[in-house]
């Protein structure tokens, strides 16, 4: 497994490194081809935030952890690293390769139900109205919504503001 830092705020050591990689040696098992881990380390205020995100031909598992202590969040990251993996592997019917070690997914396309279709429970139309990024946060908020669509008044393009899961607030600049 390829393993990637990037520390922000955050200096990894040499330990971190071997605790972590460690840990993340079981999911070889789970994977022929090569598999990558990107590993986000960031230091916040009083808290500090570990990020993991493993990448297998077209699987994507990530989870990320935020506590009081870089280490903690290793034993939060890895149990739910595991769970997205053996889930996948479940629903996915995973079969022997000519190496027994080794074991390769089946394509999600053959397990996907042929006659579904998503229904769409309500349709709404609406007029985008130029406003400035701190007017839609404010409409976001009146509304109760967890994001609001609008059309930037300084750049004239669609927008959108979010409320992410740490509380702040994102902005979403559409470019097409």
């Amino acid at each position: 497994m390829k393993i990637n830092y990037v520390g922000k705020n955050y200096k990894v050591s040499p330990r971190f490194k071997d605790i972590l990689e460690g840990k993340l040696e079981k999911f070889n098992k789970f994977f022929n081809k090569t598999v990558e881990a990107k590993v986000n380390c960031e230091a916040q205020e009083h808290r500090e935030k570990l990020e993991i995100t493993i990448s297998s031909g077209t699987y994507y598992f990530r989870a990320e952890a935020v506590s009081d202590n870089m280490y903690n969040n290793i034993d939060l990251v890895i149990p739910k690293l595991e769970r997205q993996v053996t889930r996948v592997g479940s629903k996915i019917k995973a079969r022997r390769t000519q190496d027994k070690n080794n074991v390769v997914f089946a394509s999600f396309e053959d397990f996907v139900e042929t006659d579904y279709s998503p229904t769409i429970a309500k349709k709404k139309r609406f007029t985008l109205e130029p406003m400035m990024v701190e007017d839609a946060e404010y409409h976001m908020e009146a509304l109760g919504h967890d994001f609001y669509v609008f059309l930037n008044q300084k750049t004239n393009e669609v927008n959108l503001v979010y409320r992410r899961r740490d509380g702040r607030i994102g902005l979403i600049e559409l470019e097409y």
